[in-house]
């Protein structure tokens, strides 16, 4: 356990009382246990020679299953209040496998950590996919009834909820561009599950909600959207863009219906749906990496985000010039987060409802990292910026609290707060996690 106090150059200020810190994981990534659960997409998409960079699989991972009593001192020993994790669907799916979410859940309790868990996080059950995944209406209604299922089981013990977990993460990447789980190829024929995966969030809360929850939140990924000049073809795709990934999953949750004619593109009763979709929320989760700096196409393919973006898109993600980036290649632009923020308070006033941030982090090598806490130290100052705005935020959450297997870059990319040793799975916490327990001892 690390003991070295590490202190940044100048104390960070203060939040308000109440506030919620914390750290954050998915099951995929740190449970394994594969064979104690149900085939997962990503157990299938592993399995395709070339689809995971490092050609590794997640079905030993961290080994969080085996190994969460180990998982939970770390939480406790940090200090953090929350402990945001995700249910696996496919365990849940499996004979006995929301028994390890009891314990889990006990564990987190025992140690004073708050169980936040999200009940979707990229891994539908393949036998859902085999349906037609989220191309499919029903697996809507099939999510709807397993977070029934997991709240009547935690729900005496858990008191926030987060539905889904980056649904824009989960169709462009996906089922639009193939880079990730189920990987299809589908560019704008995959807008059907965007309006799925929001219409299960919209029946999840409402499952929530009679199962008596009375903290639900959706954890939505968002960043500002650069123009790559004033030129007008770069201001239009900038704002096609801005389109895409920001309001097209925040204004069905937030207003009730989908921008700029989207809705049109739907399927189903889209009004219907939208009644749905917009039920009442208790807190908006954002999940925040980097603005985005977007121009007109230029014809080709396109390197981003460890990603190849085909040419055909009508727009092209561009580098932003003299920042740091880090070992990811992802810039970093704290005060992003602030312009974010307030202009999503800006756009959506008394629409938009408290705000959590569910996920900040970075990729660096190395145990003693310094970049990460310079990264963490300055994404929380410009959150603090945002709060003295105006902005009502109530919660932070560091991805992630352990190395881990992220998604098609395999083992390639370190988020965690704790080094993991993936031959021996021993675990080593790092600079910035005596930093983030500092931090967490001062705003107390």
């Amino acid at each position: 356990m690390a003991t070295d106090a590490v202190h940044p150059m100048h104390p960070l200020p203060r939040f308000p009382d109440g506030f919620l810190w914390g750290v954050s994981t998915s099951a995929h990534q740190i449970e394994g246990a594969a064979d104690l659960r149900e085939p997962s997409v990503w157990d299938v998409f592993e399995a395709e020679p070339g689809r995971i960079k490092d050609g590794s699989t997640a079905a030993v991972a961290c080994d969080h299953y085996h190994r969460h009593r180990e998982d939970v001192a770390l939480l406790a020993g940090l200090g953090v209040d929350a402990y945001r994790f995700s249910v696996s669907w496919p365990r849940v799916r499996a004979a006995g496998g929301l028994d390890f979410y009891d314990r889990l859940v006990d564990e987190l309790c025992a140690a004073g950590v708050r169980p936040v868990p999200t009940l979707f996080h990229w891994d539908l059950p393949v036998a859902l996919q085999e349906k037609g995944g989220w191309l499919d209406r029903d697996t809507a209604a099939h999510f709807a009834e397993y977070v029934s299922a997991v709240a009547d089981r935690l729900g005496d013990r858990v008191k926030k909820w987060i539905t889904l977990n980056e649904p824009a993460e989960q169709t462009l990447f996906g089922y639009a561009l193939g880079a990730h789980a189920p990987g299809r190829q589908l560019m704008f024929d995959a807008l059907p599950v965007a309006h799925h995966q929001l219409l299960a969030h919209g029946l999840a809360v409402r499952a929530l909600r009679a199962a008596g929850a009375a903290d639900i939140g959706i954890a939505n990924s968002h960043g500002p959207t650069w123009p790559a000049s004033n030129a007008p073809a770069d201001l239009e795709a900038a704002a096609f863009y801005d389109l895409l990934l920001n309001r097209l999953f925040a204004e069905p949750v937030l207003l009730g219906e989908y921008p700029d004619g989207m809705g049109d593109l739907m399927p189903g009763d889209v009004a219907a749906d939208l009644k749905v979709i917009a039920e009442p929320l208790d807190w908006y989760g954002v999940n925040y990496y980097a603005p985005t700096k977007v121009g007109a196409p230029q014809g080709t393919e396109i390197e981003f985000g460890g990603l190849t973006l085909p040419a055909e898109l009508p727009f092209s993600v561009q580098d932003i010039e003299d920042v740091p980036v880090t070992d990811f290649g992802w810039p970093v632009v704290p005060e992003g987060l602030t312009e974010l923020l307030t202009g999503f308070r800006d756009r959506y006033g008394d629409r938009l409802p408290p705000v959590v941030i569910t996920e900040n982090g970075c990729s660096y090598e190395g145990v003693d990292d310094q970049d990460r806490i310079a990264y963490l130290d300055g994404h929380v100052r410009a959150l603090h910026r945002a709060v003295e705005a105006g902005v009502d935020v109530r919660g932070y959450f560091v991805w992630s609290l352990l190395d881990n297997f992220e998604w098609a870059e395999g083992y390639a990319r370190r988020f965690g707060l704790v080094h993991v040793d993936y031959a021996t799975l021993a675990r080593t916490p790092k600079s910035s996690y005596a930093w983030y327990r500092d931090v967490l001892r001062a705003q107390r």
